[in-house]
């Protein structure tokens, strides 16, 4: 993703974001920071394959303030994105209907000008949009209806013949997109909701991070499933990095991470102190937390090592897009100068991409961060 466009969108009018691997967005209250992480998350649940409704449970919200109605009382909303990958910088523009009724209006997919997907709303009486994508065939232009509840780009491959060179064109652009947009993580770390121990199965990381523990325990492959037991995060480099974020961004030196599982059967994660007795991770500050979890969540994304890689997987398929509104909310300077330097490092390298809101005392130390942009922004 090299670019999100807000339109018409909450607090936004004609803004056009940059996207760079590591981009944080700074600006006074009001200036709707927070307004660019929600419009490309719900891009991505989207492209995911999300229902309209699933990603906007309060439209009304999202559409800009003061806009009038027009003749048939709607009202309305338009975000885009440009994804650059091999086949070129591909737009798209989504158009979604927010009053009287919750539907996509207009959908347009776009490469080196080229319309490749076109939807409109034709019969306001039927849940469907007349869709049009390029063919170059006999007949250069395919017709079909397709659902206003889904993104149309990503229901193509299920359409798409891709028997023509413009079939296979459209195809391209498609899925250039969706892989550009899906594979995001939307991370708001709540330090009490991490202080409760929790139980086992669980190997993603929520949103909240209130499985941390749980998380840290399914890194081990489920390894170790006797009670009483205490469970080491890994031995490879991931877990090599992350002990030593956490020994940069604790109180006090950190030599591991440990899960311990005692007889009531929930995971309870702990910072080992050396020969000393460790930490139970409920005894942390919300900073130590907040911390922790964001580091967590930079180093597991996709392909965070890549002795974890698989040669079937596409590169871009291993690229997570973590969105940390907040990103330095209750962080000191040092904690926060280490998760940039950790950020760039990891987007560097093409394993994670960071897409995040900061107080101006973190835009400053991101501004000295090699690697790392900054997109202020003006209520």
């Amino acid at each position: 993703m090299t670019e999100l466009r807000l339109s018409a969108f909450a607090a936004h009018r004609g803004t056009v974001v940059p996207l760079a691997p590591l981009t944080l967005l700074a600006g006074p209250s009001g200036s709707g920071a927070s307004s660019v992480l929600r419009a490309y998350e719900a891009l991505s649940r989207l492209a995911a394959g999300a229902s309209l409704a699933e990603v906007f449970p309060d439209p009304a919200g999202c559409v800009p303030e003061g806009a009038a109605p027009d003749r048939q009382g709607r009202r309305g909303f338009r975000i885009g994105c440009t994804a650059d990958g091999p086949a070129g910088p591909v737009r798209l523009e989504l158009a979604v209907q927010a009053e009287p009724t919750l539907r996509i209006v207009g959908e347009r997919l776009t490469r080196a000008g080229q319309t490749l997907l076109s939807t409109a709303l034709r019969d306001p009486g039927r849940p469907a949009l007349q869709a049009a994508w390029h063919t170059a065939d006999e007949l250069p232009v395919r017709r079909e209806q397709l659902p206003d509840d889904r993104l149309g780009t990503a229901l193509l491959p299920l359409r798409v013949a891709g028997r023509t060179p413009g079939q296979l064109q459209v195809l391209a652009a498609a899925e250039q997109m969706v892989v550009a947009l899906r594979p995001a993580f939307a991370c708001e770390p709540r330090p009490h909701r991490m202080r409760t121990p929790v139980p086992p199965g669980e190997g993603l990381l929520r949103r909240d991070c209130g499985n941390l523990a749980a998380v840290l325990h399914a890194a081990r492959n489920g390894q170790g499933q006797g009670q009483g037991q205490v469970y080491r995060y890994g031995h490879g480099r991931r877990h090599a990095r992350l002990v030593a974020l956490a020994n940069a961004g604790c109180a006090r030196p950190v030599t591991g991470i440990d899960v311990e599982r005692p007889a009531d059967g929930l995971f309870r994660a702990v910072v080992a102190r050396g020969d000393g007795p460790g930490t139970p991770l409920e005894r942390l500050g919300d900073g130590e937390l907040r911390y922790l979890a964001l580091a967590v969540a930079l180093l597991m994304g996709p392909g965070a090592d890549p002795a974890d890689g698989h040669s079937e997987v596409p590169q871009a398929l291993q690229t997570l897009t973590v969105l940390a509104d907040g990103l330095d909310r209750d962080l000191d300077g040092q904690q926060t100068r280490e998760l940039l330097t950790a950020a760039a490092s990891a987007s560097a390298a093409g394993h994670v991409r960071l897409l995040g809101t900061v107080t101006e005392a973190g835009a400053a130390r991101a501004r000295g961060t090699a690697g790392a942009a900054v997109v202020d922004l003006e209520p």
